[in-house]
């Protein structure tokens, strides 16, 4: 659970995440010019690379590749563990009295 809160730290990622939301199974090309064009983030290929890298070592990112494009596609798994360990209501008798 520590590399998704890790990836999740960094602005970038986060709005990288955004735009896989946005528009599911882009390549490292359209995810750099969609973070220039939309969100005036000039990163550049090799950077945007390695923040895909540390979101799919978190498991919030997938990718798929199909001849010489690699596509990717944001993975939810990751965030419902989160939400089940602190957001989910427990029970009465876990809860402190």
């Amino acid at each position: 659970m520590g590399d998704v809160f890790k990836a999740l730290a960094d602005p970038t990622r986060r709005t990288i995440l955004d735009e896989l939301l946005d528009r599911n199974g882009q390549t490292l090309f359209e995810i750099c010019a969609r973070l220039t064009t939309k969100h005036g983030i000039s990163s550049s290929r090799q950077a945007t690379s390695q923040h895909l890298g540390i979101l799919e070592d978190a498991g919030l990112v997938e990718t798929r590749r199909e001849g010489r494009y690699k596509f990717h596609y944001v993975n939810t798994a990751p965030l419902r563990a989160i939400v089940d360990r602190w957001l989910t209501p427990r029970s009465q008798e876990e809860e402190p009295s």
